[in-house]
């Protein structure tokens, strides 16, 4: 007899800091984030998600005149037109927690989603699809 036990699916908390960050995108004009969570499906942020948001906040207040796109990206699982879309509406949530409760102004920000068009690793693996499924902040300058 084998006992099969479920458990949740590690998230290891992966937290940028915003020099880092400002270092990243001075060098290639984007950064690839991989501390934002959403629920399942959804676009609810998780609480995991306020360290890197915080930095990216503390992004923008170090460089005043930064303007940024904020782009979703999603894995292959699921349809085109579903992951695109769930990917914008992921992007245009982390905006506007940027935005409510981390006071950065609204007009220094834009979202974008791009769905599975652009991976940043295989989707054959498990470790691939976590690679793809990522914010990216990108430099509007």
């Amino acid at each position: 007899m084998n006992i099969v036990e479920p458990k949740a699916r590690e998230q290891k908390m992966v937290v940028v800091k915003a020099e880092d960050m400002a270092k990243s995108i001075d060098a290639s004009g984007k950064i690839a984030l991989y501390g934002i969570f959403f629920a399942t499906d959804k676009t609810d942020l998780t609480p995991e998600s306020d360290p890197t948001l915080a930095e990216i906040a503390a992004l923008l207040k170090s460089k005043p005149d930064l303007k940024i796109v904020v782009v979703g990206h999603t894995d292959n699982q699921g349809g085109f037109d579903h992951n695109m879309d769930l990917s914008k509406r992921r992007a245009a949530s982390v905006q506007a927690a940027l935005v409510k409760r981390f006071q950065v102004e609204a007009a220094r920000l834009k979202s974008a989603g791009v769905g599975m068009v652009a991976p940043a690793a295989s989707n054959e693996s498990e470790a691939g699809r976590a690679k793809n499924r990522r914010v990216e902040i990108v430099s509007l300058d």
